[in-house]
């Protein structure tokens, strides 16, 4: 796909990684919808990249409706809609044996609704709306790219909410992108290692510097725009399809 021809929706979009894929692609000639829930940051994001080419749509990813809703006012907004970005998502961090409780079920299943079936019901939704674009070199119609996380393999303790969040994630990619072959959409997902986010940003110096020293190659946290990179190198290589890629300086998570 042209990247200038790009018209998609980013979930998680006013911040971390979600904001770096958005400047991408509006870097690259397309236009961006923002979901998130965050207003302020929308506006922010939206005054940033211009009313033009961005906007922002308050979207909880765990509700049905509302993202079908969102999805097609950003569909009209954009003047089509062949690229979905899945970026949402919680960290659930927590034992299953708290030194005060076992683990709430509450708190493991709002993080596997966010990361998981929040990845899925957008996923869904763009594609509903994909299968009907006219079709493009090679029939391609559309591009979803899912965000797992390298703790989908080696998930440390107290993630294991987690871990089984993105394990879905990585598990879904393969199928997900078999059914929708015949619509011409592709579906692929990146596992990204430890990168520089908000999240990180509110860390102690000596935690930041020793997750660093954990990275072989190279021995840094990753850049957001090395994660745009490749969302945007997925959406331009027709033939990356149904893959899950590290992006990690080849980090192996110890357990704790």
């Amino acid at each position: 796909m042209q990247s200038a021809s790009v018209r998609a929706v980013v979930s998680g979009g006013v911040s971390g990684l979600g904001l770096a894929v958005a400047q991408r692609i509006l870097a690259d000639g397309g236009k961006v919808a923002l979901f998130d829930v965050n207003d302020d940051k929308g506006a922010a994001a939206v005054a940033k990249f211009g009313a033009a080419n961005a906007r922002y749509f308050r979207t909880d990813v765990t509700s049905e409706d509302g993202v079908v809703a969102s999805v097609a006012e950003a569909k009209e907004f954009l003047g089509g809609l062949n690229v979905a970005v899945n970026c949402a998502g919680i960290l659930g961090a927590g034992r299953v044996l708290g030194r005060e409780a076992p683990m709430p079920l509450q708190q493991f299943s709002n993080t596997v609704m966010v990361n998981l079936v929040g990845s899925f019901n957008l996923a869904k939704a763009a594609a509903a709306a994909m299968q009907h674009n006219e079709a493009g070199d090679d029939g391609e119609r559309g591009v979803i790219v899912n965000t797992a996380s390298v703790a989908a393999y080696e998930g440390q303790i107290g993630q294991a909410a987690y871990s089984a969040s993105k394990g879905g994630v990585v598990g879904m990619t393969l199928p997900m992108a078999r059914e929708l072959a015949r619509f011409g959409i592709r579906v692929n997902t990146i596992a990204p290692g430890i990168f520089w986010t908000p999240m990180v940003d509110g860390m102690p110096e000596e935690v930041q510097q020793s997750l660093s020293a954990s990275i072989p190659f190279p021995s840094r946290l990753g850049r957001p725009g090395e994660f745009a990179d490749l969302v945007a190198y997925i959406v331009g290589n027709r033939y990356l399809n149904g893959e899950t890629i590290r992006l990690d300086g080849a980090v192996r998570l110890a357990p704790k």
